[in-house]
């Protein structure tokens, strides 16, 4: 093997060394590929896997936790819910409709590979400001990926998170995420079990799409990125319908032993780490592997990404089952191998072995490495920022309407009514509140689902960034009226050969495990996305966090709007001078400095078991988390309805206390641990004395009514803030549209 050569496959010299000592030899052309795509970065988490052993990711609802396709978490009745988080971020930027729709593809095969039903799929997206067009048309065609595939596929898009800044501009992210229910004794696993067992290809043919997608996503770009487009594999939704009902198919008739997707790696991995999990082995004949493409060699059939396929290892004398389910449904299947005792991946064609490598060390010895992590040198320049010197607001009323003008703030509505959130009727609440809501059929529970993630935070401060993402994230669902049972994860950075690229992963890590810890909710499935960098310029560091939670009954299900004029308005939490990393200071002053709010893991779990409380007791009409843009935006949302809503928009009047604060910390700091909730007068001292026991500070604020938002602050002779909720409501609506004309 030439220097060039091993160069172009990603792989060092030391790994090469590596290579021949597990082989015992040199590797042909072949064996090169394949190690190649299963120590890359994305498949084999070379430089974070032995960071996320922080977290915690045992409980008593844990079912499956990390390590296979999904997570699975027990939510009673026999059921459990399965769900994953993934990125698609370097193939959306190159193909930006078939990057997120496959994106979309690849994590509902990870729900079904569980022999789960799909049932809810979330978003969490990044994208350069929108004053350039490159950054409109980036966001137009993601959206429509995630809507199409989606829409077609039948399972609801019913939630998600989108933010903006121009560090993502060469490298937008798309993260999704899906969940699914199964049944919790009949969850299938990637596992290769049954000496002799046949192994069978299911899907659609193998074409020469996508091949090196792995290595791809394992890289920086700069400016000949776009070149690699026939990296960027093409999905087929519909073909996807027909594999999901064939796969829960085999599941009900008890057919298989093993099931994986062909995703990243395609046959290379899904066979290798089927393997590696049951301590077999597999032998591949490749010219039974259907092809979509004539003449395809060895190399090319292991590693192409064609999406739409599965690896399933069939029961002893099941395979004839199996089969004729695949031509009931129309799709493509054949036995291409068997199950082995000797713990090896043999691959053959037409007989002649063309490869013959370990299955453990292509999937789980690959090289680890505790890179270096050091703060970068301006880390300090970051977080110096002195408040006093910036000068207060001038007018809170502007202000409010440059915030709900923000694209990360506005509402979201040109994205989601892109998407079908209503198909398979199990959406309780749609996109726009705190979380969405989807029911259990068949049972009187429901399940509530965020995600969440704030990358100045993380930039300001890679630790306290990973506790507020989970915080957030955990206070969204809580707000929606349900427990959190489990978190997945999508951890997003830069290029970890950099050591401050490194000093920010660590710590987010820390920070995202022990919020986990404090709020006993374990991490049971994820994805890390590194080398998000072109021309040497990183994201900031972006932790996405999913976050499942349990509603016992639906009539516990909570949303964030004010419901009924005469009800008073209190306000759970303190509220401090956070106003480092805050929306505020970026959209007014320009500036993206400071120390975030810093969490106290304690008092947020005493707000959250708080707010269950008074939800579960009938005491509350509304609940709205208090995040991005500070009180005054939280209660310019509370007083917008959703599009599906009857009814006239209630407004509110609010009087507030400084507490010897500045009119911008007390309006748009972003403190955590707060929340706004609406309740009957007549319930008002029930809650309070709830508050009391949890020792939540809470204020009466105001209360809702007429047509305005009025905010009176103590000091100030006159309305701070008095405005037509419908004019804030038209700049809020209307501003992704005026954006993207």
């Amino acid at each position: 093997m030439t220097p060039e050569l091993i160069h172009q496959h990603g792989l060092t010299e030391e790994e090469y060394r590596q290579i021949l000592a597990h082989l015992g030899r040199e590797p042909n052309v072949v064996e090169l590929g394949v190690f190649s795509v299963m120590w890359s970065e994305h498949c084999s988490y070379k430089s974070s896997r032995i960071h996320l052993k922080r977290f915690p990711t045992e409980g008593e609802r844990v079912v499956q936790g990390p390590g296979e396709n999904a997570g699975a978490v027990d939510i009673g009745d026999g059921l459990a819910a399965v769900f994953k988080m993934e990125s698609h971020n370097h193939p959306s930027f190159i193909e930006p409709f078939q990057g997120a729709a496959t994106g979309v593809g690849g994590i509902l095969r990870d729900i079904f590979t569980m022999g789960a039903r799909p049932i809810a799929i979330l978003n969490s997206l990044r994208f350069g400001e929108l004053d350039f067009p490159r950054n409109r048309q980036l966001l137009k065609g993601v959206v429509s990926g995630i809507s199409h595939y989606g829409n077609c596929i039948g399972v609801p898009t019913v939630g998600g998170e989108i933010a903006f800044n121009d560090v993502y501009a060469k490298n937008p992210l798309v993260n999704v995420f899906c969940l699914g229910i199964v049944q919790t004794d009949h969850l299938l696993r990637g596992e290769a079990k049954g000496v002799g067992n046949p192994v069978l290809y299911v899907g659609a043919k193998t074409g020469r799409d996508g091949i090196h997608g792995a290595t791809m996503a394992s890289d920086a770009f700069d400016e000949t990125s776009e070149q690699k487009r026939p990296n960027v594999q093409v999905g087929d939704p519909f073909l996807e319908k027909l594999l999901l009902e064939a796969c829960l198919e085999f599941l009900d008739q008890d057919l298989l032993a093993g099931i994986q997707d062909m995703g990243a790696a395609g046959l290379t991995s899904s066979s290798c780490e089927m393997a590696a999990r049951a301590g077999t082995g597999i032998e591949l004949e490749l010219a039974h592997v259907p092809q979509r493409e004539p003449d395809m060699t060895p190399y090319e059939l292991m590693l192409s990404e064609s999406q739409e396929r599965m690896l399933l290892v069939a029961k002893a004398g099941k395979e004839a089952q199996v089969m004729a389910i695949c031509r009931k449904w129309g799709i493509d299947a054949a036995v291409i191998g068997k199950v082995t005792d000797d713990g090896l991946i043999r691959i053959k064609e037409r007989g002649t072995v063309v490869a013959e490598i370990s299955a453990k060390a292509l999937a789980d010895e690959s090289p680890k490495y505790d890179r270096p992590a050091k703060p970068p040198a301006y880390q300090d320049l970051l977080q110096s920022i002195t408040v006093e010197n910036l000068p207060d607001v001038k007018s809170a009323e502007d202000v409010l309407f440059q915030l709900l003008d923000s694209p990360t703030i506005a509402g979201k509505t040109w994205v989601y009514q892109q998407y079908d959130h209503m198909v398979g009727i199990n959406t309780i609440v749609r996109p726009g509140s705190d979380a969405a809501v989807v029911r259990v059929k068949g049972t009187h529970k429901a399940l509530a689902l965020t995600t969440d993630g704030n990358s100045r935070y993380c930039l300001l401060n890679p630790y306290v960034g990973g506790t507020l993402a989970v915080a957030e994230a955990a206070r969204n669902v809580v707000c929606s009226g349900a427990q959190p049972i489990g978190v997945t994860d999508c951890l997003n950075f830069g290029n970890p050969e950099r050591p401050d690229v490194m000093w920010q992963f660590v710590l987010a890590v820390e920070g995202i495990a022990d919020a986990c810890r404090a709020f006993n909710v374990p991490v049971v499935s994820g994805n890390v996305s590194l080398y998000n960098e072109t021309n040497g310029l990183s994201i900031y560091p972006t932790p996405i966090v999913g976050m499942v939670g349990l509603i016992e009954s639906v009539d516990h299900v909570m949303t964030q709007w004010f419901k009924t004029p005469g009800d008073r308005i209190l306000l759970f939490g303190e509220t401090r001078e956070d106003l480092g990393g805050t929306e505020y200071l970026k959209v007014v002053h320009y500036r993206e400095q400071g120390s975030p709010p810093w969490l106290n893991l304690e008092t947020e779990k005493a707000l959250h078991d708080c707010v269950l409380r008074v939800i579960r007791e009938g005491l509350a009409r509304s609940v709205h988390d208090c995040s991005e843009g500070g009180l005054a935006v939280t209660l310019a949302e509370c007083c917008f309805l959703p599009q599906e809503a009857q009814g006239q928009p209630l407004g509110a009047t609010i009087h507030l206390h400084a507490h010897g604060l500045r009119l911008d910390a007390l309006l748009f700091g972003e403190s955590p641990s707060r929340a706004v909730v609406s309740v009957s007068p007549a319930r008002v001292e029930q809650v309070l004395t709830v508050a009391r026991e949890y020792g939540v500070p809470v204020e009466d604020v105001g209360v809702v009514g007429g047509e305005r938002l009025i905010v009176r602050v103590d000091g100030h002779a006159r309305e701070t803030i008095n405005v037509p909720v419908a004019t804030l409501f038209e700049r809020w609506s209307q501003s992704l549209e005026r954006k993207l004309a």
